[in-house]
């Protein structure tokens, strides 16, 4: 069986596809710049008040879903459900936006 270490040469090949790729890439700032602001719109106009406010202790403040449940005094299940939910009809709203 062949051995199939990597060489000096095979790791200075991928560290020249690495440079070219990123060379090459298309800016795709705008792209996300107008995402960013459709999902803002999206979170106002679409989310119901508990959705948004769930999807804001999850995803901004970073806590985790059983420390939500203790917060608003719900079960960690409906967290998960409200997330699941909200993501269902941001994605929505996303896709006719794009």
């Amino acid at each position: 069986m062949r051995d199939t270490r990597f060489d000096s040469r095979s790791s200075e090949w991928i560290g020249d596809m690495t440079v070219w790729l990123r060379e090459t890439a298309e800016d795709n700032h705008d792209q996300l710049e107008r995402l960013r602001r459709n999902l803002r719109r999206a979170r106002e106009q679409e989310l119901t008040p508990r959705q948004r406010e769930v999807l804001a202790l999850y995803y901004d403040r970073g806590l985790k879903m059983s420390q939500i449940a203790r917060k608003l005094g719900i079960n960690r299940s409906t967290v998960s459900r409200t997330i699941g939910r909200a993501k269902q009809r941001l994605y929505r709203y996303l896709q006719y936006t794009l």
